[in-house]
């Protein structure tokens, strides 16, 4: 009794699960390539990104941009910055299309990207997650997911250029190590420089960071942002990070405040200026986080940590 009550209780939560799958593949995709797709912008304009008076809102919540302008000429490397639920991540995923807009447009090489077909628009940008998304294959395999057709050598620069084989060298198996489902069998900052290897290979027009060296130690971080200082050279770089000193160098900040762009310059036009990106540096250079009034900024930015700068 005991062994058919165990097997009932197997089936029963087997069909349960197997009943939410169904559904999920039932939903009718809200996200769909157009009837007749654009070609993909030309390779010398592909970095160029614009976002004109985009209105969007997450289900159920309220208005999150509205009207919202954001003009990104190509190759240039620019940070986006500010408190949480400002818009950050979103800005990037409407980008990817993950999601379609309510209103405005959002163009690539002077294309809607709603006119691209996804694969197509999806192929001119590299993507490296705060959670990177890891399959239970090989080291090898999961990098070369990002170019399944690249070459031995290719795979190997790639890893070579994040670090991944640092450690992937010191296991029996290399990188024909298997990392378990979504990657368990990794650390959170081994995970993270596996991504940064699919970004490499992927050697995209466009390359999208979100808090893409979260996960590192401070040596280690100082190792990988050197690599993708040398990827974002010639291409187009869109940064998500909440520690400022890793975009303090970058060609422009974007300070986001609830789906708003509160500000736009270069660190030191920032700091200057006195405003909301100049408190949070403060808060962060003196190590502590809190809402009362940011001091005078300094003429120059204090000096960042070890570990903590983009060199």
């Amino acid at each position: 009794m005991f062994e058919f009550n165990q097997i009932y209780r197997r089936l029963e939560s087997s069909m349960t699960e197997a009943a939410q799958f169904t559904q999920l593949l039932l939903t009718p995709p809200t996200v769909l390539d157009p009837q007749s797709p654009e070609p993909v912008p030309e390779p010398e304009r592909a970095g160029e990104v614009r976002f004109e008076k985009v209105d969007f809102a997450h289900a159920g919540a309220q208005p999150l941009f509205a009207g919202l302008d954001l003009d990104v000429p190509g190759g240039a490397k620019i940070g986006l910055v500010g408190r949480s639920g400002g818009g950050k991540t979103t800005l990037t995923r409407l980008l990817l299309r993950m999601t379609d807009i309510d209103g405005g447009r959002i163009m690539i090489g002077g294309r809607d990207i709603s006119r691209l077909r996804q694969r197509d628009l999806r192929g001119l940008m590299a993507y490296v997650p705060q959670d990177p998304a890891m399959f239970h294959r090989t080291l090898r395999e999961n990098i070369a997911f990002a170019r399944p057709g690249a070459s031995e050598a290719e795979i190997r620069r790639a890893a070579q250029a994040a670090h991944v084989t640092e450690f992937a060298d010191a296991l029996p198996d290399g990188l024909d190590t298997m990392v378990g489902e979504r990657g368990v069998k990794l650390s959170g900052g081994q995970r993270q420089r596996v991504a940064l290897a699919r970004a490499i290979l992927r050697d995209a027009p466009i390359l999208l960071l979100d808090e893409a060296t979260s996960a590192l130690d401070s040596e280690s971080e100082i190792l990988v942002q050197e690599a993708l200082w040398r990827l974002m050279e010639g291409r187009t770089a869109l940064v998500v990070a909440h520690r400022l000193s890793t975009v303090a160098h970058m060609d422009r900040l974007v300070v986001l405040d609830r789906g708003r762009i509160v500000e736009q310059g270069t660190h030191h036009e920032l700091l200057a200026c006195g405003g909301t990106y100049a408190k949070l540096w403060q808060h962060q250079s003196g190590g502590f986080l809190d809402e009362s009034p940011a001091p005078a900024a300094p003429s120059a930015p204090p000096s960042p940590r070890q570990g903590d700068s983009w060199r």
